[in-house]
């Protein structure tokens, strides 16, 4: 986790420094929330590229596991998701509103067996259902993940289970979006003071402090069409990358 007040102290300093204007709480509230999300879904987009190498590098095998240990953070097991009708339905956005990546779904019917549902495309769902070697049991459950104009994320389970979670229990692990940074603060004199009750720190790991000032920076220089500033910045974050695979 990151200190949200400490970032943003650090980028008006920078700001201030340079003497390129002020950063209001709410324009650092939202260049927080890019920087946060883009830095998220890159670690994504990383792991990604370096499975695709070829060899075992080690150099790869250490930023592998540097990025699986971000990623972790975000990483939810088993949770409980409420079966909504008597066929099998489960309102992901209810039950899951910060999902990012749906993982492992499994399914305990009657406390006594438990099973680990396979996806499922709608186009071969007949070939599950009528094949006797590929058919859904309760042994080999599948799920259909689906939307509609009402319910615009949500999960079919076949064979259906009860809707009583005292009967069977449908599970969900999951990676979770990172939630909304937010600093906020109290008006005293014409100056905010930080209110650390009311704000939300970003919930990356530490060592993206430095990412997140350079990234705001960037933002905030081609919102004041301070294009030194953004280039300043982004020079800086090549840098810290270099190092970085150094």
């Amino acid at each position: 986790m990151v200190n949200i007040d400490t970032v943003y102290q650090k980028v008006l300093a920078i700001a201030n420094k340079e003497q390129r204007g002020y950063i209001t709480p709410q324009e650092f509230n939202l260049f927080a929330d890019y920087a946060q999300k883009d830095i998220f879904e890159k670690y994504f987009y990383d792991v990604n590229q370096f499975k695709r190498e070829p060899g075992n590098s080690t150099d790869y095998s250490n930023m592998l596991n540097n990025l699986e240990e971000k990623i972790s953070l975000f990483e939810i097991f088993d949770e409980i998701l409420n079966v909504v009708s008597e066929g099998g339905d489960i309102n992901l956005l209810n039950d899951i509103p910060n999902l990012y990546r749906l993982g492992r779904i499994t399914v305990n019917y009657n406390s006594t067996i438990f099973s680990t549902a396979e996806e499922i495309q709608i186009k071969d769902f007949d070939i599950y259902g009528n094949s006797g070697l590929t058919g859904y049991t309760k042994q080999r459950p599948v799920y259909l993940r689906f939307r509609t104009n009402a319910q615009p994320d949500r999960l079919k389970i076949y064979p259906h289970p009860n809707s009583d979670p005292n009967i069977d229990q449908v599970r969900a692990s999951y990676i979770k979006s990172p939630e909304k940074p937010n600093w906020s603060g109290v008006e005293v004199n014409g100056n905010f003071l930080y209110n650390e009750t009311a704000s939300t720190n970003f919930e990356l790991h530490p060592e993206e402090e430095n990412l997140l000032i350079v990234k705001i920076l960037q933002l905030a220089g081609i919102s004041m069409k301070d294009f030194g500033l953004a280039q300043a910045a982004g020079q800086k974050e090549v840098n810290d990358i270099s190092n970085e695979k150094a």
